[in-house]
């Protein structure tokens, strides 16, 4: 939560000067996404306003920036065909309730889950969906619109290098501006885009009846808008923390996303989410605490009642020029590099999720990139080895190394073992082994099953009791010594 108690004033200024660059960097696109769904621009800006404060000030990751983004509006933009607004409005605040749902769970911490080259395949896809965007605004263009956009890539690129006392996109912004404003440039606006001025959002329930058939026609699409918002809000913080050092808290943003699309609907906004581009151009400005993105919710709506004119001067290109920067530097270039280095299976996940993310979808690519590397982690794990030693007394001792799961469990019952020529008394070693699942339960109940058949005497040795008391065959007809395992088992019920 945002607590002025606690609150650090070094870097007030950073703060203030990087919320006003995104301020203004929020504003194209919140009228661009609004605009695909079929929406008033206010809709997007509402929406910016609305989840960007909340989450600011009870988000889990300081300094990140949420509104209405490219891929919330993909899966909304057919209930908005199909039923208007209303309906979307209601499906914005059951999204809502499913993420602060998932968040109350803790399931946050599921993100772990994603691994590296599937994150690397998200920022790229994301890096290339950011600067793809922005090819939309050279449409019928003249030869102004390239030259203020590169002027405003040279600028955020050359400047940091002398000072970092001023962001660089707000030099851009400014600077640009009044070159255009005074020189009278044949060039596009943000007053092109739309109606940007307005008052400030009203609370009012969606005018659409709340029935069955409404909760029946928004369910599907509030579910994929809270795993869509929650996968891109969850890997944003992913890649922030990596590059501030600090972890930010999942179940906390989950609970933020919730609270903030939840109270969207109830004011006339859609769904959104983590804003990676923005977030990414307030942190590289220099804004590191909650009072940066507060400051740029709250600039918003200014800027939308009171100051729509000022802002409505603005070239596109600068703005586009800016967004083309935070596609440069959102690209994870290092990953390129080591490509040549990683496993051709990281290769392929990272590579993979990449393309799926530009030209699918970003929820479905990072689902992707985890099952893919859940198949390989299981398949590269799926050996279990054995060695075979013979007491004195003639009994054969098998002693097991590797896991035994689903994957293995195969190899365990058919390929380790000669039940026809062993002899009358057999051990099975597990020390170094550790049944996962209950498949590797079930393997042992039938490896049991067959020694028993053939009339000799199995004694399981390192099993846990947790184990034993699964089995079956195995617990009813074995011999069986436990030292120390204490791991328990899996099942399935």
């Amino acid at each position: 939560m945002f607590t002025l108690k606690y609150y650090d004033t070094s870097n007030t200024k950073n703060d203030v000067l990087s919320g006003t660059v995104v301020a203004v960097a929020l504003i194209p696109e919140a009228i661009a996404f609004a605009l695909v769904a079929g929406f008033s621009p206010l809709v997007g800006l509402y929406t910016a306003f609305i989840l960007g404060l909340i989450t600011a000030l009870v988000g889990g990751k300081p300094g990140m920036i949420s509104g209405a983004t490219g891929a919330m509006v993909v899966v909304m933009v057919a209930l908005a065909q199909s039923h208007g607004l209303e309906y979307v409005l209601w499906a914005t605040i059951l999204t809502g309730i499913m993420q602060i749902g998932v968040g109350m769970a803790r399931l946050g911490k599921l993100i772990r889950f994603v691994p590296q080259p599937a994150i690397f395949g998200f920022v790229n896809g994301l890096a290339i969906v950011i600067g793809m965007s922005q090819f939309q605004f050279f449409k019928d263009a003249n030869p102004i619109m390239y030259i203020l956009t590169g002027t405003t890539m040279a600028i955020m690129f050359f400047l940091p290098k002398f000072t970092r006392a001023v962001p660089a996109a707000l030099v851009a912004i400014i600077l640009l501006t009044l070159v255009s404003y005074f020189g009278a440039f044949d060039t596009k606006h943000v007053a092109d885009l739309g109606v940007i001025s307005g008052g400030f959002p009203s609370f009012s329930f969606p005018n659409a009846p709340l029935n069955w058939d409404t909760f029946v026609t928004i369910l599907p699409f509030s579910i994929i808008l809270a795993l869509v918002g929650l996968i891109e809000s969850l890997l944003t913080l992913s890649v922030l923390d990596e590059m501030g050092g600090k972890r930010g808290s999942a179940n906390k943003e989950c609970i933020a996303q919730g609270v903030g699309n939840t109270t969207c609907g109830l004011f006339g906004g859609m769904a959104g989410c983590a804003m990676i581009g923005q977030s990414i151009i307030n942190f590289t400005s220099g804004g590191l605490t909650r009072l940066s993105s507060a400051t740029a919710a709250i600039l918003l709506i200014i800027f939308v009642v009171s100051l729509s004119d000022v802002i409505g001067v603005i070239p596109i290109a600068v703005l586009v020029g800016i967004m083309f920067m935070v596609s440069l530097k959102t690209f994870e270039w290092a990953s390129v590099d080591r490509l040549k280095k990683m496993h051709r299976s990281d290769a392929f996940i990272l590579i993979s999720v990449t393309i799926i993310t530009v030209f699918v979808d970003l929820a479905i690519a990072v689902i992707a990139g985890v099952i893919v590397s859940a198949l390989v982690f299981a398949w590269q794990h799926a050996q279990i080895s054995k060695r075979v030693r013979v007491e004195e007394d003639g009994t054969k001792v098998y002693e097991l190394e590797g896991p035994l799961f689903f994957g293995s469990s195969v190899q365990f019952s058919n390929d380790m073992f000669d039940i026809e020529d062993d002899p009358q008394n057999v051990i099975i070693d597990f020390t170094r082994t550790r049944v996962m699942d209950s498949s590797g339960v079930e393997a042992i109940d039938k490896l049991t099953k067959k020694y028993v058949k053939a009339g000799k005497i199995l004694k399981l040795r390192h099993l846990s009791e947790d184990c034993i008391s699964a089995l079956k065959n195995a617990g009813e007809f074995c011999m069986h010594e436990i030292d120390n395992p204490t791991y328990k088992v899996v099942r399935d019920f």
